[in-house]
């Protein structure tokens, strides 16, 4: 079986020598970059696993890469910065990260991270292979009055144009949609969706709820298809 592989990309040295020393050695592959404009070269060379992205960088920085990445790649993202305000976590978790580590960081805290991100991945890989099989040859839809979850091409469209989600935005859209009217609190989505082994702020939850109100709702600040259930959570309105 292949290591999975890891772009560190920071333009401190001493960070992906220590970044290197701690993946290697929990097995897998590391590839290393010092600035985005050589990462965005590197990653569509390699198709890296994971992405571990520094924040603040000369030139291109982490929030800007990550936002280049996405347009074409669902991976997990870590950041990595210097900030501890949730402004500049909710930043980096709006334009499409997975998960924020503060500096200084513990390099055990942050693997044991990398391997809960990944591990959550291989699981929802299998689980859209296996769904592949069992749909094969059928038509899995949910369709909506201006709403269409195609399951078979993980594609959305509202009012019959393709919308671009990220894999997060997708699976709590299509969990909600298919469970209409029933509420979930932010604790159960960030269990279902990240993996109740997964490390992280429940409110990675609120950020990528508001992103996709941003994408499927015709007004965001009164949303039609998801709702919020004062104090309790969020539920997929389905009339």
């Amino acid at each position: 079986m292949d290591k999975e592989k890891i772009l560190v990309v920071d333009d401190d040295p001493d960070i992906r020598k220590v970044l290197q020393l701690y993946l290697c050695k929990s097995g897998y592959d590391v590839i290393e970059a010092e600035n985005g404009e050589i990462a965005l070269t590197i990653f569509d060379q390699v198709s890296p696993d994971l992405l571990i992205l520094d924040v603040m960088m000369p030139g291109m920085d982490g929030l800007e890469l990550c936002q280049m990445i996405r347009r074409k790649s669902d991976i997990p993202i870590l950041f990595l910065s210097a900030k501890e305000d949730d402004v500049d976590k909710i930043v980096g978790l709006g334009v499409g990260g997975d998960d924020y580590v503060s500096k200084p960081f513990s390099p055990s805290v942050l693997t044991a991270k990398v391997k809960a991100h990944l591990r959550r991945r291989r699981f929802l890989d299998k689980r859209i292979t296996q769904s592949e099989h069992e749909n094969k040859g059928r038509k899995s839809m949910i369709i909506y009055e201006g709403l269409v979850i195609d399951q078979e091409s993980y594609s959305v469209k509202v009012n019959h144009q393709e919308i671009h989600l990220s894999a997060k935005e997708y699976q709590i859209l299509s969990l909600l949609a298919m469970n209409p009217n029933r509420v979930y609190t932010a604790e159960q989505l960030f269990h279902k969706i990240w993996g109740e082994d997964s490390f992280g702020d429940h409110r990675t939850v609120m950020v990528h709820i508001s992103n996709l109100r941003k994408k499927v709702e015709a007004d965001p600040t009164q949303p039609r298809f998801i709702t919020t259930v004062r104090g309790i959570g969020y539920k997929f309105t389905a009339s």
